[in-house]
């Protein structure tokens, strides 16, 4: 099993900064994509995703304002987001595409974190 523990999250003014950071543990092999998503009402929507390699993908309605990064030493992700507007509140989740071995057939898993809340007030 693969555990994902999120970190980070608050309640923040319009305008300010907070610093999210995702640690996964357990039975892993080696970890591809890394990602935050957030969900406000039904729908979870992706925010930044980061491979393995360092190549990073973002919303367009985040670009500019969050930076994803990773340390692959300590499987961790963090996620920087600045100059906060009200309509970033979410709850935001982790993500990790996860090979728990480097057996035959190769397999990767998807596993998400609890989520931490983010308040941004106006």
């Amino acid at each position: 099993q693969v555990q994902l523990v999120e970190s980070g999250g608050g309640l923040v003014q319009a305008g300010g900064s907070l610093r999210l950071s995702c640690a996964a543990s357990g039975s892993i092999f080696s970890i591809h994509t890394m990602g935050w998503y957030r969900q406000a009402l039904e729908e979870r929507e992706l925010v930044a995703i980061i491979s393995s390699g360092g190549t990073t993908t973002y919303a367009d309605s985040v670009k500019g304002r969050v930076a994803i990064s990773r340390d692959n030493a300590k499987n961790t992700v963090y996620l920087q987001m600045n100059s906060l507007k009200p309509e970033d509140t979410a709850v935001y989740y982790c993500n990790a595409i996860v090979a728990t071995s480097a057996g035959t057939p190769y397999r990767t898993y998807s596993y998400w974190g609890q989520g931490t809340q983010v308040t941004v007030s106006s």
